[in-house]
């Protein structure tokens, strides 16, 4: 009798106290923003506008890879790296927290549980007016994704934000003092040094970036009753795959989320079989893959099918 091959997910054991790629890509990161920021006005929009949105993505990435316990063995010189806000709309605190809590992966999807879960409860469904459903709906195919998504994603989440602050929420409202005091020096840095307004950063820089990470989230995550296989693959993706940091692999970095992103493809390679075994083949060939399957065309609906994540009592957790 054979059996399915089962994932090695051994305890990451970092080699030495720095992981240097990923030291010198916050070093690269950072440096490109402040270049392309100062010398915005010599840079032809045609150029500015995807060198500015791969920039805040990466930036993304990098915070990503940070709230992971990378790059070094110093929590506070870690969220140092993480901390400066290029993006000016989410505390890395935040982003920290929720980040964590999808990780979840019993919860994987789950309209309430599950905090970058695009699913919504039947009765929310129901309570939301046709203006707002026609624009959740609208984010159903990438298309609509990457031009409303942007738009949706930031003012609903500063408006749940401010209105949990009203509420009494302290510890948020200290998160967001801190914040706010890095995005005074981010836009001090655009408006004195480069000659930049917070509109045109806005417009150049945080909404196509925005829109550039929102290609890795859109079809990484599908409501499944089994918990394996609500987490996808895009294999064949070198070059957003270096923007996402391999998070491309996403079922590898669920199952083994503390590995660095530059040592992922090998593992992914390693288990391969393993993990399409459990995801019940959730594979695309690259993002020309979803873009051709889902740039018109519904990824899912937005109400979520099972009402709930159930917990995968029936076996369906990843080995």
């Amino acid at each position: 009798m054979t059996h399915a091959p089962r994932i090695d997910a051994k305890p990451f054991r970092r080699a030495s106290v720095i992981e240097w790629p990923t030291l010198f890509l916050a070093i690269a990161i950072y440096g490109g923003w402040g270049a392309l920021t100062f010398w915005h006005d010599a840079i032809p929009l045609v150029l500015l506008v995807p060198a500015a949105a791969w920039i805040i993505a990466w930036h993304g990435s990098l915070q990503h890879e940070v709230i992971h316990g990378h790059p070094t063995n110093w929590r506070a010189l870690n969220r140092a790296l993480g901390f400066v806000p290029l993006s000016l709309w989410i505390p890395f605190s935040r982003y920290r927290v929720m980040h964590l809590c999808h990780h979840r992966d019993e919860r994987l999807t789950d309209p309430l549980d599950d905090p970058e879960s695009h699913y919504w409860t039947a009765a929310d469904w129901e309570r939301l007016s046709p203006l707002a459903r026609g624009l959740v709906e609208a984010q159903t195919c990438l298309a609509g994704r990457l031009v409303i998504g942007p738009f949706w994603s930031i003012t609903r989440f500063l408006w749940n934000e401010g209105r949990a602050i009203l509420e009494g929420d302290k510890a948020l409202a200290g998160i967001w003092a801190r914040h706010l005091l890095g995005c005074v020096v981010v836009i001090a840095w655009l408006w004195s040094v480069c000659g930049m307004g917070p509109l045109a950063y806005l417009a150049i820089f945080v909404y196509p970036g925005t829109a550039l990470l929102l290609i890795r989230s859109f079809a990484e995550h599908k409501a499944e009753g089994v918990i394996a296989k609500r987490t996808a693959i895009v294999e064949g993706s070198p070059v957003l795959g270096l923007l996402f940091l391999n998070n491309n692999l996403h079922a590898a970095h669920h199952a083994h989320p503390t590995l660095p992103w530059y040592r992922l493809p090998a593992w992914y390679r390693d288990n391969r079989a393993a993990l399409l075994g459990d995801n019940g083949g959730l594979l695309y060939e690259g993002y020309k893959d979803v873009f051709r399957r889902f740039f018109v065309t519904s990824h899912d609906r937005p109400a979520h099918p099972l009402g709930r994540a159930p917990d995968g009592a029936d076996g369906g957790a990843p080995a």
